[in-house]
């Protein structure tokens, strides 16, 4: 059995505390992790505020270790991949399409860390400030406490560490315990790339211990965080101050008009509503069809979905695999059983077999029902009919959520309005819900969080402006 030490101040850390880490298909312990004590939570915290107050790291070297993590994970994306389907229970192919998004990822911030700068400042046309000029400098933040979630635990991790880095700050990351190995595994590129002691730390413990102990900690000042709504009203309502980036909850609108192509509409939201078992904040769960169009595309929509190989993660043919765990699995089939109990019909799916649970597709469904209202995170969505598409974005809008969404539509007025008038941080055009590529903004509105990740954004948010002021009289 594989085993893996934290990594500290450029050491690698063991305690008498192991995590078991599952194989989420066969439910068997695949490796273990040392578990984090306050002792080493509290030494991660203090190397990276060690490392930030040393000497700097240049723009160049923040490029140079960047750019050469980017190509180390490329030269181990095989491993990287079968980390990710053994600890994440990710299909084969989705992880690896992770590791090349992660190269992505990492290797636009590298060229990012060689862009940051400010701008002039025209106080010379304020009377009296003829002789003074003024400019702006972006400087790092810090020390950044970044928490990861299980569902892509190489890329959102990467999505935290490399801008913060590039931005010139240190790092302490905590990584889902149900998903730490590749954070780890991580660690030790970045190491091997030459990044110097103290500027990546990564801790394995509970949010309860480790999470709550990060946020406590005033060392740190910036928190990035992707995980639930509740998490981030916690975290925002106990870090004071400090700088928050939160990626945080959502039930992913995607609307068919009467006007889309149907047979694109139908092969995009069924290959996209069930991707990872549906554990991806984009995942369409809440697909309204025009009346005009709703059993064509019904038809299409569920033949696309019956052809999604369910199974094992190893099998490169898989297209849905496990859920996390089987706890989960559970949780979501009880919210379709509560939903059919109110009124609502299974038209395809609805199996679990332990933490597996097959595309499921639901239609007579309500507003108030938890498969609708709230975010599911499981391979479910439901069909909901409409004949207005102004009335539909009213009732799209009901959602406390505002992550993305997507409108299927060959009517260019009906694209423009929906994505003016919906209520989410990025509208897709004739694509669904879960379109993401790694160099766009990312963020939501309403409880879907607030900041944007991306490495020129997240860079932004973790750098701060300074004016700089020059009395050329003197």
């Amino acid at each position: 059995m594989k085993q893996f030490k934290l990594y500290i101040d450029g050491q690698w850390v063991g305690t008498n505390e192991l995590i078991d880490v599952g194989n989420k298909y066969t439910q068997n312990t695949y490796a273990q992790v040392t578990k984090a004590s306050e002792k080493e939570v509290d030494r991660a915290i203090s190397a990276a505020e060690r490392a930030f107050q040393g000497e700097p790291l240049t723009p160049y070297k923040r490029y140079q270790v960047l750019k050469r993590v980017s190509e180390l994970l490329q030269e181990n994306k095989e491993e990287f991949a079968q980390t990710i389907v053994s600890e994440a229970g990710k299909p084969l192919k989705q992880a690896r399409t992770e590791v090349d998004r992660a190269t992505q990822t990492i290797e636009i911030s590298a060229e990012e860390a060689k862009r940051i700068h400010g701008e002039g400042v025209p106080v010379e046309s304020a009377p009296g400030s003829e002789n003074r000029m003024a400019f702006t400098i972006k400087v790092p933040v810090g020390v950044v406490g970044a928490i990861s979630p299980f569902n892509f635990p190489l890329n959102l991790v990467s999505h935290k560490i490399a801008p913060a880095i590039a931005a010139g700050n240190a790092v302490v990351l905590k990584p889902a315990s149900k998903t730490p190995i590749a954070s780890l595994m991580l660690a030790e590129m970045f190491h091997e790339a030459g990044l110097p002691k103290g500027f990546f730390n990564v801790v394995v413990g509970s949010g309860s211990t480790v999470g709550n102990q990060m946020m406590e900690d005033e060392r740190i000042q910036l928190y990035t965080f992707t995980g639930s709504a509740e998490v981030g009203l916690k975290l925002k309502q106990n870090t004071g101050l400090n700088k928050l980036i939160l990626e945080l909850g959502n039930n992913s609108p995607v609307i068919v008009d009467k006007e889309a192509d149907i047979d694109a509409a139908a092969q995009n939201t069924a290959a996209k509503s069930f991707a990872f078992a549906g554990q991806v904040c984009l995942s369409v769960q809440r697909l309204y069809v025009h009346e005009e169009v709703r059993e064509e595309f019904q038809e299409k929509f569920i033949k696309a979905v019956k052809e999604l190989k369910v199974g094992d993660p190893s099998d490169d043919q898989t297209d849905v695999g496990p859920m996390i765990s089987e706890d989960e699995a559970e949780r979501a089939e009880q919210w379709i059983s509560e939903a059919k109990d109110a009124g609502a019909a299974v038209v395809h799916g609805g199996k679990r077999e332990g933490a597996l649970l097959h595309p499921t597709v639901l239609q007579d469904v309500a507003n108030d029902m938890k498969v609708v209202c709230e975010e599911i995170f499981a391979p479910v969505v439901s069909l909901i009919p409409f004949t207005d598409i102004k009335k539909c974005i009213d009732e799209v809008n009901q959602s406390q959520y505002g992550l993305q969404g997507g409108v299927f539509t060959q009517n260019l007025d009906t694209a423009f309005y929906a994505a003016k008038h919906v209520q989410v941080g990025g509208m897709m055009i004739n694509d669904s819900s879960q379109y993401r590529v790694d160099l766009m903004p990312y963020g939501g509105v309403k409880d879907s969080g607030s900041g944007k990740e991306g490495p020129k954004y997240s860079i932004e948010e973790m750098t701060e402006e300074r004016l700089v002021v020059m009395n050329l009289d003197q």
